[in-house]
């Protein structure tokens, strides 16, 4: 099982961090280590001292695939989720002005927090809403509208790289809104209507 993201996937967003909008998906991995399920806790780690939280719609691969046509790409997930990003960013800030590579800083313990899924028939791909609430205040609101590269996308060009298996998740960008996260936060992730995960900082 392995987790891609995909990073500056919303231009908002890559404006707020101060970043160039890329040509291309620009895709990162964790390891299945850093999964977080079932609404546990996560819990601070000692090594940052500035945590993001970032909401994104994650898709769930249902079969294998390498080089995909984008015209078959919808065909390889039945349900859509949404999770949780965390990124230790002051870590990222120094790899990233060292020019070293920043998994750190992404893929540590329990930094992909995933909850629910809904079976996409009967959504709107290309217009979810979705957002994050902090101890019950709208930080993040997104919608996949807003997409620099749809699934379609996402997938025909993950799977020219890396072959796609069942059961690999592709958290797929968050918009703007990032935020620190401190210990005593509550997080809920919503789908629309529907609460998705609650995680709280411990």
């Amino acid at each position: 099982m392995k987790i891609f993201c995909i990073g500056r996937n919303y231009a908002d967003h890559a404006k707020e961090m101060n970043s160039s909008v890329p040509e291309k998906p620009m895709v990162f991995m964790k390891p299945s280590s850093a999964l977080l399920l079932d609404d546990k806790p996560f819990y601070y780690p000692e090594f940052s001292q500035n945590i993001h939280y970032e909401v994104e719609i994650v898709l769930k691969i249902n079969k294998h695939g390498r080089h995909i046509e984008p015209k078959y790409a919808l065909s390889y997930f039945d349900e859509i989720g949404l999770g949780i990003d965390f990124t230790a960013r002051d870590i990222q800030a120094e790899c990233k002005k060292k020019g070293h590579p920043w998994e750190i800083a992404k893929a540590f313990d329990n930094s992909a927090v995933i909850g629910k899924f809904l079976p996409k028939e009967g959504l709107d791909l290309n217009a979810i809403k979705f957002r994050l609430l902090v101890n019950g205040t709208e930080v993040q609101t997104g919608n996949t509208a807003d997409l620099m590269f749809d699934f379609q996308k996402i997938i025909s060009y993950i799977s020219t790289i890396f072959t796609l298996q069942n059961g690999d998740f592709i958290m797929t960008g968050t918009p703007a809104g990032v935020g620190s996260v401190k210990i005593g936060d509550i997080l809920e992730g919503f789908i629309g209507e529907h609460k998705m995960f609650e995680c709280e900082v411990k």
